[in-house]
């Protein structure tokens, strides 16, 4: 993706969401989404750690993101997208099952509803550029 200011809407997942607060605004859509599987992913995670004080900031980080987003249901047409998605990813000689398959379902919403998708993980949509406006997103390394 170019350094220059990104317009419209696009779907972000769960990868940006974490690291909002790092990426600079001017390389995002002005209009930000989220699926409900990125919500999914981050009531996920409080229940993933031991450490309190990082179950305290998932658990912030959360609540703060279903207060800022009306999240894109997975619906029937997310459905009938993700069997598109799986069959590229297959075809591609990658597998589409197990911790990917969330990924794809993130994928799918973005087809679905015609949107870009913004990730910091691009390599994880690999072979699906035939499919979705993929655009890599940056995030800088934490202070």
């Amino acid at each position: 993706m170019s350094e220059i200011t990104a317009p419209g809407r696009g779907l972000i997942d769960t990868s940006i969401v974490i690291a909002l607060d790092r990426v600079d605004p001017d390389i995002l859509p002005s209009e930000l989404a989220i699926s409900t599987i990125t919500l999914a992913e981050l009531a996920a995670g409080p229940h993933a750690t031991d450490d309190l004080a990082e179950r305290a900031r998932r658990q912030e980080r959360l609540q703060r993101t279903e207060a800022t987003f009306d999240a894109i249901p997975f619906d029937a047409e997310c459905a009938r997208a993700y069997g598109r998605v799986y069959a590229q990813t297959i075809a591609g000689g990658r597998k589409a099952r197990g911790r990917r398959a969330v990924d794809l379902l993130i994928v799918a919403t973005a087809l679905a509803v015609d949107l870009p998708l913004y990730s910091a993980n691009p390599d994880d949509f690999s072979g699906l550029g035939g499919l979705i406006d993929l655009e890599p997103v940056k995030i800088p390394a934490q202070a």
